[in-house]
């Protein structure tokens, strides 16, 4: 090619009239110029070769060591049974495929030709399946086509597909191939076959289609003669992947089955010409190869190839009328112009390429220098403790610079992506609901993605919200009977008060204490989620550490990190639980005097007198709270008739109430059980004298309560002791609901926010970077480089070492090459 262009000029010239009758050339004159042309023509076939050789080299680096390189490469696509495989078999020269009825090519089929003269028989050689590395060459074609066989059927069976996009990787070298890399890939079928998935087809044409989508890679479109233009199916396909068919190049398989149709020379231009289908610059190009499949030599069968050739050109010159456009249409017609032209666009797309081939293996080689240099700091950190030391005291220091920025307020990576809402927050943390609450808990900002400080204070608000959302516990009759009448037996003047508090430690005790390991629980979730944050910003921001050694690659390193920072707060957690139970401890110790502070009860009004009256009742039989009433005092006191009873003092729906504190809020209106317990004793004191009266009549002391009544305005008025039925029960239950209330207000609102904020955040803004000394860098080295060195770690990045080594001769071998070609270019 190269040869006659040069000629050309010289060839084509028109001659002057004035040297018309110039002396014709002596022998010598001849002969220089035909030893010039010839050595030009010599100089562009060295130059061919050299690419060809340099690309050669540079796509075994690429398979070898799975390079990535934009390397001008063929994809045959097509339907199924159009010839793709015979037509690649025609290119190496030799027969080899798995022929099967219904389906030829099930994997792609990276077939890498190498052009060797030394080659007189095909070497072929198979990559591993998941290995970089090649086994023994094979020389037998019927061992190369049982070995795709074997690993096609089995890859599918291991994944049960009918079909699979991992390709297998054949190197052939022989004397009789170009130097080509063609993709032979499953061909297009319209219906899966009986026994396949239905989505066959389409999984088919996916694979096909990320094949030949790379713009580096040219397609060789089949399509057998038999199909019209007008119905081609598979051109569609192929003008969506290649619109404009700039990288295609369109095959016409099979065409001495459509020879016999042509009669007339319109009739064989009409379709040589594809009738406009394809545009005025594309040119199909029709081949026929062999149909004998019988055993024949390698040379017999190339033989073949070219006598089909000769007959297909010798039937469209004596059979059909007028014969053909051979000046327009010859240059297309038999495999051997295929191959030709195979050979020269690929030649012209790697002439084309080799600028952008060189500036990426400088790249390349940059990268890999990189690599042995991270390898050989790796490998000197083994040895050098003190510098491995510093290195992951400096990241753990940068980490935890980042946990602190993240609680004091940062935005920083994006709260979208790396935040929690509170339900996100709860599923997560595995802690869905707060126990004892049988209502949905929405604190504020609920909806929104948060993390760090932000969610911390959160959580604390939907404690606050759970703890204010709980009312008293129901307290049975026998838990009331057996402290109240156990206070009364002991006498004293403070029983009932005694008594009610009793019932509301208990209460505090018992439902306060699981929602506050909660509140601890959830709070040390959410500091647990900070490290993947702090990691990431560590790997985006520039901190005061940034000329340290990069830790990513010590995996053993950071899990230690995050399960050092894991305990830390694990620890924390535990200590800010027994702390917070100290304090409900205190506040609910029966020397606390929550319960008899002088606001304790302020807008209790007559509960307070209430609890004087009922405090100088001692006797064991004073309090009745079965169900079944008092028959007792029945019969102690003079009870008023039955048509009296209207003097019973007045309900709580004529009193008047006043406006309640915060804490009393939340106290539900307690039922009282309908149960007569008129409460009074043998004996009382009345300002410390004690009343030989004997028992007075009953409506006479209602009476009094009642005119006490006129002067007290509470929510449990003191008429109600005593007074009807159930009201020894009720008022209890009450009054403990007051001391309940009062407690939790103590404890929210004073002692646990400061104590889990200073149980929490304090240690983890102040003491962390401590903690991580003491349990990662205050150890032995041998102890400390368990971490970095794991058994036969050094031997690993030994083996990589010398792997990486290897890829760098190749690629700088390569690399010198194409600097050698882009000069002479």
């Amino acid at each position: 090619m190269a040869a006659s262009a040069l000629s050309s000029p010289a060839v084509g010239r028109t001659p002057n009239p004035k040297s018309a009758a110039a002396p014709p050339q002596s022998p010598s004159t001849r002969r220089a110029v035909a030893d010039a042309a010839s050595a030009a023509a010599a100089a562009a076939a060295a130059d061919s070769k050299a690419r060809f050789e340099a690309y050669n080299r540079l796509q075994a680096a690429a398979v070898a060591f799975g390079e990535k390189l934009p390397i001008p490469e063929i994809v045959a696509i097509g339907g199924q049974s159009d010839g793709k495989s015979s037509l690649l078999e025609a290119l190496l020269g030799f027969r080899f495929n798995v022929r099967e009825v219904e389906m030829g090519t099930r994997r792609p089929l990276v077939l890498q030709m190498v052009h060797d003269p030394t080659a007189l028989e095909p070497r072929c050689r198979f990559q591993e399946e998941d290995s970089e590395e090649y086994g023994s060459p094979m020389v037998v074609a019927s061992s190369i086509a049982d070995l795709i066989k074997q690993r096609t059927e089995s890859h599918l069976r291991k994944i049960q597909a009918a079909v699979s996009s991992k390709p297998i990787v054949m190197r052939a070298e022989y004397a009789h191939c170009p130097n080509l890399t063609i993709i032979d890939t499953p061909g297009f079928v319209l219906k899966a076959k009986r026994g396949e998935p239905e989505n066959t087809p389409d999984e088919i044409l996916s694979m096909v289609k990320s094949l030949a989508t790379p713009p580096h890679r040219l397609i060789l479109f089949l399509q057998q003669s038999s199909v019209e233009w007008c119905s081609s199916i598979w051109l569609d396909t192929l003008k969506e992947i290649d619109p404009t068919f700039r990288r295609t190049m369109i095959v016409i398989s099979k065409f001495d089955n459509r020879l016999k149709e042509f009669t007339e020379r319109w009739e064989v231009d009409n379709f040589l010409s594809a009738s406009g289908y394809l545009g005025d610059n594309i040119h199909p190009f029709f081949v026929a190869l062999p149909k004998d499949r019988g055993t024949i030599s390698n040379e017999e069968f190339r033989r073949q190839i070219c006598q089909v050739d000769i007959d297909v050109l010798r039937h469209l010159r004596d059979n059909v009328k007028g014969g053909f456009s051979e000046e327009k249409y010859g240059s297309h017609i038999g495999f051997s112009c295929l191959r030709k032209y195979l050979e020269s666009e690929l030649q012209k797309r790697y002439k084309e390429a080799a600028p952008a081939t060189l500036a990426l293996l400088e790249q390349r080689c940059s990268e890999v220098s990189m690599e042995l240099t991270r390898l050989d700091s790796k490998l000197q950190a083994t040895s050098d403790v003190s510098q491995l030391r510093r290195s992951a005291m400096h990241h753990a220091a940068s980490i935890c610079t980042h946990l602190r920025a993240l609680l004091d307020g940062a935005a920083d990576p994006a709260p979208e992506i790396w935040g929690k809402t509170t339900e996100e927050e709860q599923i997560h943390s595995g802690i869905g609901s707060w126990p004892g609450i049988y209502m949905s808990v929405q604190p504020a900002n609920s909806t929104l993605k948060l993390y760090g400080g932000a969610a911390f204070e959160r959580v604390m608000h939907e404690f606050r919200c759970a703890t204010y959302s709980m009312e008293c516990p129901q307290v049975s009759r026998e838990k009331v009977a057996n402290i109240l009448l156990a206070h009364a037996g002991r006498g004293g003047s403070s029983g009932l008060t005694e008594a009610a508090a009793e019932i509301a430690r208990e209460a505090a005790r018992s439902w306060l204490a699981p929602l506050i390991d909660t509140a601890c629980d959830r709070l040390a979730f959410v500091l647990q989620s900070l490290f993947d944050l702090a990691m990431e910003r560590n790997r985006n921001k520039d901190s005061q550490y940034q000329n340290a050694e990069d830790m990513d690659g010590y995996i053993g390193f950071l899990a230690a990190l995050r399960c050092s920072y894991y305990k830390f707060v694990k620890e924390l957690s535990k200590q800010c639980k027994q702390i917070v139970r100290h304090h409900l401890d205190s506040v609910t110790s029966p020397y606390s005097h929550i319960c008899y502070e002088n606001d304790s009860l302020s807008g209790i009004g007559s509960v307070a007198t209430s609890m004087n009256r009922f405090n100088h009742f001692t006797g064991f039989t004073s309090f009745d709270l079965s169900d079944s009433g008092s028959a007792l005092e029945e019969a102690q006191e003079n009870m008023p008739p039955k048509d009296q009873q209207h003097m019973t003092p007045p309900t709580k729906g004529n009193e008047s109430k006043d406006v309640l504190r915060e804490s009393q809020l939340t106290v539900p209106e307690t039922p009282s059980p309908d149960l007569p317990s008129d409460i009074h004793g043998g004996k009382k004191k009345d300002n410390g004298i004690p009343n030989e009266g004997g028992p007075r009549k009953r409506h006479a002391r209602m009476a009094a309560y009642a005119n006490r009544n006129h002067h007290n305005n509470s929510i449990i008025g003191a008429d109600d002791i005593g007074s009807k039925p159930g009201s020894s029960y009720s008022n209890i239950c009450a009054i403990s609901a007051q001391y309940f209330a009062k407690m939790r207000e103590v404890l929210i609102e004073r002692n646990v926010p400061s104590a889990l904020n200073s149980g929490f955040l304090t240690p983890c803004r102040e003491r962390l970077f401590l903690a991580f000394g003491f349990e990662l860098f205050a150890v032995n080295d041998d102890k400390f480089m368990d971490m970095f060195v794991a058994p036969g770690a050094v031997d690993t990045i030994q083996n990589e070492r010398q792997s990486l080594l290897k890829r760098q001769k190749i690629l700088l071998s390569c690399l010198n090459e194409f600097k050698n070609i882009s000069r002479a270019l």
